[in-house]
């Protein structure tokens, strides 16, 4: 284990200015977008409106009036027009989910250097190689326009020290403390965030209901139903609303969150202090990251469905190559255990038995070499007999022995991944489980 200082660690202090720079640049980016889309979506609104107003205000009867509605009602869809071009030009990328995508990935690297990899001697080094790679992902992705601010702030940009479950950023992390500072504030922000979407989504639906109603309501007090034009115009604002937020997909995708996070809560507490173990730890850590991560990637999947029908199609194939190798990152280690377990047993029986075989060989090989009756020679063979049927019955009870055990810590480490990754404490306890035989001796 590493004994710097934690808060004194350079290549922590790189990684959470890198975040900060991408999670605020995707931030202000994504609003900057919204906002775009609202201003379009009101001209058009305000479009449909003046074009009802210059019908109803004639220039030979009002004049002035006349004239500055049609003026306004020219300008309006020039304007939109104007807002719409701009938009296709610095949003169709959708960089801002780019490098969310990017923020998102160096956050779970954080945590993993913090807690999975506490005790590897090279983490500063691999977290350094990541951070390239992420930065590089990115830049490529973005088509060389990896525009952002410099952030000169507190690190990390969103702590909060009056919150005892704000995160200090620095310090290694101990399995309750991860619990406490990672899962739950990650469990009550989903839960917030999918109250707030429900209530927008009712809304929405509500707005376009009572647009309808006013469309029909409308069309019996005119008899020319040229006011439908503009409960028309709301309706058509508030579906185009309501198909680039894609709320249905982003309050499923939380839902899904909220509910595996609150499984590995349930099962954390459900833990006695002696049963919080390094395994559970080591499953507690990679369960909740490869949770936050599926949630982030799915996101991106659903904004850019979104995207595609509004009618943004090169931020489908900009966010692609981000998807496809997020997909492949998380297909590193599957067979892992599996091959583990299978070189060890077979290098266990193999060494026993080849030991056992030695060992009786070359005493049997001693005898032969005393003895010359042929008295001694019928009790050589009996004794090679009885010793070959001892041997052979050794080894099967060493085999069902190891069998047994090994099956045992299989069962105690199911679905954990070892790699190169895996921490060595987490090795360490694995390995002490494997049986050691004493039959087997040399």
């Amino acid at each position: 284990m590493e004994t710097e200082n934690q808060n004194n660690t350079p290549i922590l202090e790189v990684a959470w200015n890198r975040f900060a720079q991408l999670d605020l640049a995707a931030v202000e980016r994504s609003k900057s977008h919204l906002r775009m889309r609202k201003w379009i979506a009101t001209l058009g609104v305000l479009a449909a409106l003046l074009a009802i107003l210059s019908q109803r205000f004639p220039t030979a009867q009002y004049g002035l009036i006349g004239w500055i509605l049609r003026v306004f009602l020219i300008l309006t869809p020039l304007i939109a027009s104007f807002l719409a071009a701009i938009a296709m030009k610095n949003y169709s990328g959708g960089d801002w989910l780019i490098k969310r995508a990017g923020a998102e990935e160096i956050r779970k690297e954080i945590y993993l250097y913090r807690t999975l990899f506490q005790e590897t001697p090279t983490r500063r080094a691999d977290l350094e190689a990541k951070l390239e790679k992420i930065q590089r992902q990115v830049y490529r992705t973005l088509n060389g326009e990896l525009t952002i601010e410099p952030y000169n702030g507190p690190l990390p940009h969103n702590y909060k020290r009056d919150d005892p479950e704000s995160d200090p950023g620095f310090d290694d992390l101990t399995g309750e403390q991860y619990f406490q500072i990672r899962l739950m504030p990650q469990l009550k922000w989903h839960a917030k965030k999918l109250k707030t979407f429900q209530a927008e989504r009712t809304r929405l639906q509500i707005l376009i209901g009572v647009a309808g109603i006013a469309g029909a309501f409308l069309a019996a007090l005119d008899q020319t139903a040229i006011w439908v034009a503009l409960a028309a115009a709301f309706t058509a604002a508030f579906s185009g609303w309501q198909q680039l937020r894609n709320l249905d997909a982003i309050i499923r995708n939380y839902s899904k969150v909220r509910m595996e996070l609150e499984i590995l809560q349930n099962h954390w507490l459900n833990l006695e202090a002696e049963e919080r173990t390094s395994a559970q730890f080591y499953k507690l850590v990679k369960s909740t990251e490869e949770i936050m991560w599926a949630q982030n990637v799915e996101y991106i999947k659903s904004q850019q469905e979104a995207l595609k029908e509004s009618s943004l199609e090169k931020e489908a194939e900009l966010i692609n190559n981000v998807i496809q190798q997020a997909v492949d990152s998380e297909e590193r280690t599957k067979q892992a255990i599996a091959d583990t377990t299978e070189a060890f047993v077979s290098d266990a029986l193999e060494k026993g038995q080849a030991a056992l075989v030695g060992t009786y060989e070359a005493a049997l090989t001693g005898l032969a070499k005393e003895a010359s009756s042929e008295m001694v020679q019928a009790e050589l063979a009996s004794m090679q007999q009885a010793i070959s049927d001892a041997a052979g019955n050794i080894i099967a009870r060493t085999r069902a022995t190891l069998t047994s055990s090994l099956q045992a810590v299989a069962a105690d480490f199911e679905g954990m991944e070892i790699g190169r990754d895996t921490p060595p404490s987490v090795l360490n306890e694995i390995m002490s489980r494997y049986p050691k035989s004493n039959d087997v001796k040399g």
